[in-house]
Parts: C-alpha cells; sequence; structure tokens
C-alpha cells in the first residue's frame, strides 16, 4: 500500500492493520477510521495532518480520516453514510469524512473533493474508533466549584468573528496579566481557531477533538456536557483567572441553541460576548442571550466593528459596549467590565 496521509482527526491512531473486506459490511458510525483514496480533489486541496501542518493532497493518494457529520453553514452539511457507497466526500479539512448533502452556494461549481474507501483501520477489538480512543469518558459534575471565571464567546452566525474576539480577549486578559485559558466546546475538528487563541496570548488551549470527536454535531446533550466535564478538568490543571469558551456556528445552530436551553450549561458562565456579521443581528441576538443570560452579557463584537457606520448603529440602539478589537486589547478596559463575584452554580 502507498504511504499515508494521516489527518489530524487521526492522530492518535498508531497500532492498526487495514481491512479490505469490511468496506462492504461494515455500517460505519462517527469517529470510525477508513483509509480512502483521493479520486478528485474538489474544494478542499489539502488537510490538516496528524502533526497539525498543512498537508497537500493529490488524485491517488492514500489518506486516513474519520467518519463524522458537519454543519457549517458557509461550507458543507455532511452525514456519515448510512451504508457502503462507490463514493465519499472529504467534508473537513481536519480529517472527516461523509456524505455533503448541501453546500454553500460559492462552493457549487467546484463541490466537495470525492474520495474512495480502500478499507477500515482495524485492531484486535475490531474497527477503531477515534472517540475517547485514547482518553475515558467522564460524566459532567454539575456541582462542581471552579476557581476560575468563565467568558462565553459566542456568534449570531458562522464567520461572525467569535473566534477573532475570542482571541483578542485572549490577549487582552493577558495584556492585564491574567492567567488565560481557550475551549472551543462544539465544531468540526480544525486547529485553526485554538491555535489563533495560543498566539493571541492563551497559556492553554484545547477543544472536543483531544476526546476523539471529529465533530460534535449531532451529539446528545449528554455528551456534549460529559466532553465539557472533560475540558474543564483539562483547565482546572492549569488553574487559570479565566476561562474563554466558544461555541461553533450560530445562535439557531442545533447544539449551540440546545446549550443556550440548558441551565447545568448556562450556570457555568460568568460572562458572555455576543459576536455579530452586521448591526441588525446585534438586535436579534441581544434579545435571545438576555433572556438567558440577562446581565451576564458584557460586550458585542464581531465583523460589524470593522465599519464604524454599523459601530455607530449599535450603539444608538443598545447599551451594551461594542468592543472594537482595538478595545478588546485593553486590560483596563476589559477589568472595568469583567468586575464582580464569580457566578455560582446552583443545579
Amino acid at each position: 500500500m502507498k504511504t499515508i496521509k494521516k489527518a489530524n482527526s487521526c492522530k492518535n491512531i498508531a497500532d492498526y492493520k487495514v481491512n479490505r473486506s469490511l468496506i462492504k459490511e461494515h455500517r460505519p458510525k462517527a469517529g470510525d477510521v477508513a483509509i480512502f483514496e483521493v479520486m478528485e480533489i474538489g474544494s478542499l486541496k489539502s488537510i490538516q495532518d496528524y502533526k497539525g501542518r498543512n498537508c497537500y493532497i493529490f488524485e491517488g493518494d492514500h489518506i486516513m480520516l474519520a467518519f463524522g457529520n458537519r454543519y457549517a453553514s458557509n461550507q458543507f452539511e455532511a452525514y456519515v453514510p448510512k451504508g457502503y457507497q462507490e463514493e465519499y466526500d472529504l467534508v473537513g479539512k481536519g480529517g472527516v469524512a461523509g456524505n455533503v448533502t448541501s453546500m454553500y452556494y460559492k462552493l457549487e461549481d467546484i463541490g466537495p473533493t470525492k474520495i474512495k474507501l480502500i478499507g477500515y483501520a482495524v485492531n484486535k477489538n475490531g474497527v477503531i474508533n477515534t472517540i475517547y480512543h485514547h482518553r475515558k469518558a467522564v460524566s459532567f459534575n454539575p456541582f462542581k466549584r471552579r476557581s476560575f471565571k468563565t467568558i462565553l464567546s459566542i456568534g449570531s452566525s458562522m464567520d461572525s468573528g467569535k473566534t477573532t474576539t475570542a482571541a483578542y480577549l485572549c490577549r487582552g486578559l493577558k495584556n492585564g496579566n491574567h492567567k488565560v485559558a481557550y475551549i472551543k466546546l462544539t465544531g468540526t475538528i480544525f486547529n485553526k481557531d485554538k491555535m489563533l487563541c495560543f498566539d493571541c496570548g492563551a497559556d492553554y488551549v484545547s477543544d472536543f477533538s483531544e476526546l476523539g470527536f471529529p465533530s460534535t454535531y449531532l451529539c446528545s446533550m449528554n455528551t456534549l456536557m460529559n466532553i465539557y466535564e472533560s475540558l474543564l478538568r483539562d483547565v482546572e490543571a492549569v488553574n487559570p483567572d479565566y476561562l474563554v469558551i466558544e461555541v461553533a456556528d450560530g445562535l439557531y445552530q442545533r447544539e449551540t441553541s440546545a446549550l443556550l436551553e440548558h441551565s447545568p450549561f448556562t450556570e457555568t458562565i460568568d460572562h458572555v460576548i455576543l459576536s455579530c456579521g452586521d448591526s441588525l443581528a446585534v438586535h436579534t441576538g441581544e434579545q435571545l442571550l438576555q433572556e438567558v443570560f440577562d446581565q451576564r452579557l458584557f460586550a458585542l463584537g464581531g465583523l460589524f466593528t470593522g465599519s464604524p457606520l454599523m459601530v455607530s448603529e449599535v450603539e444608538q440602539k443598545s447599551s451594551i459596549p461594542v468592543l472594537t478589537l482595538e478595545k478588546l486589547v485593553e486590560p483596563d478596559l476589559l477589568n472595568g467590565l469583567l468586575k464582580g463575584p464569580k457566578v455560582e452554580i446552583a443545579v
């Protein structure tokens, strides 16, 4: 067999054999590891490999991926296939395979990169699955008291600027001599977001993929909260002053919406910053979040802050401070906005 280019989603997969006989009889599930041949290059011309570097792929290459679902309104909607197919799609650059069922209009002409299933990665226990492959699952503890304050970075939609907001927020907190951690709770595996936060000064960064999840789309609430507990325990070992938590996509996305309706999660949040793409989205997002978090929504940010006109529109309609990127890194301003006692969890 050719050299196999191992994707980031499979970075913890070491001892395995390739079983070609299972390709038609095994029904894949999220996290199952398989080897594919690249058949036709589409929108994704590279994968993030197991070292986190950008690895270009070419027709004929063999790549190791994990099956997974994906929700990305500006990219793909994709699902784990229900059975064997002649062809599959590369749906995530971090190394996710599935079936694309819809895509952003700008991708329609080129479409997804097409791949062919060569075989499953197996060990003595059968087909290898990345989820909790190298770590044990832990149950969420709603009564646990954490020493650090939490800041939720949430967006009105995908590409509303919430990751950049989270990263610059990390930098502003570091400028104030605080120890800062960052986690991404939901999304599809890709190192870009957490590494931006690391480069902005976060002392510790992690996300759901460290537990083996290629994505969190269609995960149950119980699964999401157990992921959350695992990440929180890792953060506890670092003992930060602040933890910045990012959730993927927008307020209406399945997992984000469910988390906002789940009090065991919302009651762990001390502060919230909302990122929006335009001024009208601020109005809707503010209404939704104030119903859940009330005074904990302390600031607004995101793409709209790049337009002085939209900032002016928002400031005329909202009493919540607008933080441009320049303001997010001002430690005195942040300290003033974040002052107050830590929220106690009462479940």
